[in-house]
């Protein structure tokens, strides 16, 4: 056993997202805490380019062409063994379609306890302490693991991505593949279709969640974005209800966006909308319940009805 604090890499299109390097920095500060090292669990088909990107940063790299696109029974097949003879105090991953799809088995087969949708890690007692989000943020749970150790898959903009990029070169060890697991094949990726705008390159985003109520709304918001020099987008419900269009909805299962500013009407604030937007530079929710999760990643905030708001706003604007 070790007091090690591994982190699973995430990366696309040959690029290590931006989760990795959120938890890339919390580990090192749990590591320092643990007396251990953080160390990156890296696998794909080409680990130099990859490894680059992670600057002086201890990696544990699989190298095979089974990882040119994500499997997560290969995987699983690689991260089985490593973690059961390394046997770190915490393997993190980030809290998306990747780090989901392994932590859950990775989990019961190693026997290590997991703790989704976590928005703080810290070291108590010698022992990890992990808070998650339950029930899209309106209750959060304190977990402490029973034998100290455990697998956590962090919530997207939990840690600032700065903290995870280090100048230098990395320390690779390479370890053996094992024999490759084909029971999942990856077929093709499929990219959503280009809308009329791109939401990604926006400076303004007047964003509508399930608050506008019914479809006819979407024309007051319209006439706020347009006065504020933005447009429209939204959370998955709208687009859920085909009031506007996919490409307009932020998210996880939808586009991240860091306009500078973002305001959020009628938008609860569940993880997977936080995911999405939590960098905006500025951030401004308009909703009826005072508990929102929105709130909490709000620099400023109105409980009141956007029915009301908008109309006024847009006014004062004009």
């Amino acid at each position: 056993m070790s007091n090690d604090v591994f982190v699973l890499v995430e990366h696309r299109d040959g690029l290590v997202t931006e989760g990795t390097f959120e938890i890339l920095g919390r580990a090192r500060d749990l590591a320092s805490q643990a007396g251990g090292q953080a160390v990156a669990l890296l696998l794909s088909d080409a680990v130099g380019s990859l490894a680059d990107q992670l600057g002086g940063t201890s990696i544990l790299a699989v190298e095979d062409p089974v990882f040119a696109e994500f499997s997560p029974s290969a995987y699983h097949a690689a991260l089985v063994p490593i973690v059961t003879e390394r046997a770190p105090l915490l393997l993190l991953a980030p809290n998306s379609g990747v780090g989901m799809d392994v932590a859950g088995g990775l989990s019961g087969s190693v026997g290590l306890p997991l703790a989704a949708f976590a928005t703080s890690i810290t070291i108590d007692g010698g022992a990890p302490v992990v808070s998650c989000q339950l029930y899209a943020g309106k209750i959060e749970a304190r977990v402490r693991f029973r034998d100290g150790r455990g697998i956590c898959t962090v919530v997207a903009g939990a840690y600032p991505a700065s903290a995870g990029r280090v100048a230098g070169s990395p320390a690779v060890e390479h370890v053996t593949p094992p024999p490759p697991d084909q029971r999942v094949r990856f077929r093709r990726l499929v990219r959503p279709e280009a809308g009329d705008v791109d939401i990604t390159r926006e400076g303004v985003l007047v964003s509508v969640g399930r608050g506008i109520g019914e479809q006819e709304n979407i024309e007051l918001v319209e006439a706020l974005a347009a006065a504020l020099g933005g447009v429209v987008s939204s959370s998955r419900p709208v687009a859920d209800a085909g009031w506007l269009p996919r490409t307009r909805q932020v998210g996880k299962s939808g586009l991240r966006v860091k306009p500078k500013l973002y305001l959020a009407l009628g938008i609860s604030g569940a993880p997977e909308h936080l995911e999405g937007m939590r960098d905006a530079e500025l951030i401004v929710a308009v909703n009826t319940d005072p508990r929102a999760p929105i709130f909490g990643v709000a620099h400023y905030g109105a409980v009141a009805d956007i029915l009301d708001v908008v109309p006024a706003l847009t006014k004062r604007l004009g």
